[in-house]
């Protein structure tokens, strides 16, 4: 063991400061990214194999437990996968800037996927499919209910009131031209 270590340290050595060249470094990952699949793959047929191995040697008693658990496992997750389905697609239709349809019209349950966990691929495809709402007011604007706008749009500074005369003052008060001035605003 102690043999390959310093084999690995005089080879690393015997390159000195020169940098590694980018194709070997790229093909020793997709070395060690094609043994970590092959180890994955090995693992989840010794795995699926064991499981076999061990429903053989269940009684009908077992197995019945077993299924039970299952079933109220499925159960439990789908409950509780309805409301993170819904939380996500409230999340997500806020972040798009898109209103949902009302809960009655969607089928949360399609977006639950298969471990029981919001599967949020169908949920981006469906925030991403629902119409964007449009940007102007659904209400008619300047209608003289309070302030409208910028408050200095169309009103006069002091600057702008040190250069008129007391009448062209007072004309411009009856047009609401001093109002943010006289709020305080400008």
């Amino acid at each position: 063991m102690d043999e390959n270590k310093s084999d690995q340290v005089s080879e690393a050595g015997s390159t000195g400061d020169a940098k590694p060249d980018a194709a070997a470094l790229q093909a020793e990952i997709d070395k060690w990214k094609a043994l970590s699949r092959k180890n994955e793959d090995r693992f989840k047929q010794a795995s699926t194999e064991l499981d076999g191995f061990r429903q053989s040697q269940m009684t009908d008693t077992e197995k019945a437990i077993e299924a039970a658990k299952v079933e109220a496992r499925n159960a439990t997750l789908s409950e509780v996968g309805n409301k993170l389905v819904n939380a996500e697609l409230r999340a997500a239709s806020s972040a798009a800037g898109v209103t949902l349809p009302g809960a009655e019209y969607l089928n949360l349950s399609s977006f639950v996927g298969e471990d029981g966990n919001p599967n949020s691929a169908r949920i981006e495809a469906f925030v991403s499919s629902l119409p964007r709402s449009s940007s102007g007011a659904s209400y008619a604007q300047n209608i003289g209910l309070g302030r409208q706008g910028s408050p200095a749009a169309g009103q006069l500074t002091r600057e702008d009131l040190s250069r008129m005369s007391p009448r062209e003052i007072n004309a411009a008060r009856a047009a609401g031209k001093c109002d943010a001035l006289l709020r305080g605003e400008v």
